[in-house]
């Protein structure tokens, strides 16, 4: 199946002064979050990716046009010659689109639609977001049910508390938002080509498609407890740089194996 990934955020809670590199190449270690997120649904053998572009769009494409294998790969250096050890992107296919500086998530995926023509069912992500989520058994879930469009429900990444009073403003209860059972939209969406007609001009994706899905009863929830997190601040850029030099990221757990030289 192919991979849209919406990649026309700005990160703006990123970004440090005099700073213009947009979201989706935040480094993770060594490679950008984006490159991460594509490796994951490689391992799953999904390689056909169209990236739904805005924000600095250039800096995306010259990313992936001037790709430097031996960054993340073991190489054997003889002269001026290189043979790579193994391999990242030779067998992935990524379709670049400009989808507008200030589109909505709704708009950016109706303006991929030209280049998904024949696919039944698409998955389709943010591009700030890494999981360990076994992908194999979430699209065989969802390809058994009569459904449009399935998002995985996770429990936010947030470090505050609710709190409980009485009628006279005394605290009574503190509650960790992650022990609340509150779970929010957590992306790696699956989506059947009906949910283009579920689209509207000048629409969000949540608030407008989403909504008549509801309506509809077209739009699954896949509860995840598993590992996710998403990229919004620096304290996340820490939470998801920390494990990635042990080689201990949930996420590389499902990533493509290296292939030996012929």
């Amino acid at each position: 199946m192919k991979v849209v990934l919406f990649c026309g955020g700005q990160g703006m809670r990123l970004r440090e002064e005099g700073q213009q590199t947009p979201k989706p190449l935040a480094r993770i270690g060594q490679r950008p979050v984006l490159w991460h997120l594509m490796s994951y649904y490689a391992r799953y053998g999904h390689r056909d990716f169209v990236l739904c572009l805005g924000y600095r769009a250039e800096e995306i494409k010259r990313y992936f046009l001037e790709y430097q294998e031996t960054v993340s790969n073991d190489f054997v250096q003889g002269g001026r010659d290189i043979t790579l050890l193994g391999g990242d992107i030779a067998d992935w296919t990524i379709t670049f689109v400009d989808t507008g500086l200030h589109s909505k998530i709704g708009e950016r995926l109706a303006a991929a639609r030209p280049h998904l023509a024949g696919e039944e069912v698409f998955f389709a992500n943010y591009a700030d977001g890494l999981s360990d989520l076994p992908l194999d058994h979430y699209a065989a879930d969802f390809l058994t049910r009569d459904r449009i469009a399935a998002f995985v429900s996770v429990v936010p990444n947030a470090s505050f508390h609710f709190v409980e009073t009485d009628p006279a403003g005394n605290v009574v209860g503190l509650r960790d938002v992650r022990s609340a059972d509150l779970r929010i939209n957590g992306g790696f969406f699956i989506f059947r080509r009906e949910i283009f007609d579920y689209l509207r001009p000048g629409e969000d994706l949540v608030d407008g498609a989403f909504s008549r899905l509801v309506a509809d009863r077209q739009l699954l929830a896949y509860r995840y407890d598993g590992f996710w997190h998403c990229l919004d601040t620096f304290k996340d850029r820490q939470v998801l740089e920390d494990p990635e030099p042990r080689g201990e990221a949930p996420w590389r757990r499902a990533q493509v194996p290296r292939r030996e030289a012929a």
